[in-house]
């Protein structure tokens, strides 16, 4: 083989070897930008509030509240008032929440008559001044409760304290009073659903 013909050799070695690196690099660079494009996605996601990239986590709420004021705490005090024979209470005695925060509170009943009451709760609030500024979104003071002989319930109340709540405020009680409503309370010995013309 001629010195020719060795140098058009080595000359194609060195140029393989060069478009080799070359594209070697070229792969590294591809891998590493399609690598690095799905947190700058996201970023250009969450700036325009397209959320296509969202993953499974149950610790999250469906619906976030934009509004929330994460600045303030407020404390919620539970209070609980009967006139008649049941046991009524909250299942918590206070939390604390930010205003626009949605919080749910459960409030426990138990009739302790041998005999089927119908019940209502009137809530009342302290400071007076909160009272348009508590915004129940569910609450079992909407309607009257029916509760069977010896029932117990859990009712849930779900609300949010409203942010334009004054400044000064620190502190909501939120009470309710639970009383019986409508007829005559029946005796252990009646029937209730006893059918006309029978005898007892």
């Amino acid at each position: 083989m001629s010195d020719e013909s060795n140098e058009t050799a080595s000359g194609a070695k060195k140029l393989n070897l060069v478009v080799l690196k070359k594209l070697l690099v070229v792969a590294v660079l591809m891998f590493g930008f399609g690598y690095g494009l799905v947190p700058v996605y996201k970023q250009i996601c969450e700036l325009t509030g397209v959320n296509i990239l969202t993953t499974k986590d149950d610790t999250v709420q469906p619906v976030s509240n934009s509004q929330i004021d994460k600045t303030r705490e407020i404390t919620i005090e539970f209070d609980a008032n009967t006139q008649g024979p049941w046991r009524f209470r909250p299942t918590v005695s206070s939390m604390k929440v930010h205003p626009g925060e949605m919080s749910t509170i459960v409030y426990e009943v138990v009739n302790k008559q041998s005999y089927k009451m119908d019940a209502q709760a009137i809530p009342s609030y302290a400071p007076q001044q909160a009272t348009a500024y508590f915004k129940k979104v569910e609450c079992f003071c909407f309607k009257q409760q029916t509760l069977g002989p010896n029932e117990a319930k859990q009712m849930p109340v779900v609300f949010f304290v409203d942010p334009a709540l004054p400044k000064d405020v620190k502190t909501i009680t939120l009470s309710y009073t639970f009383f019986e409503v409508g007829g005559q309370p029946k005796t252990a010995g009646q029937q209730e659903d006893k059918a006309p013309g029978k005898a007892g």
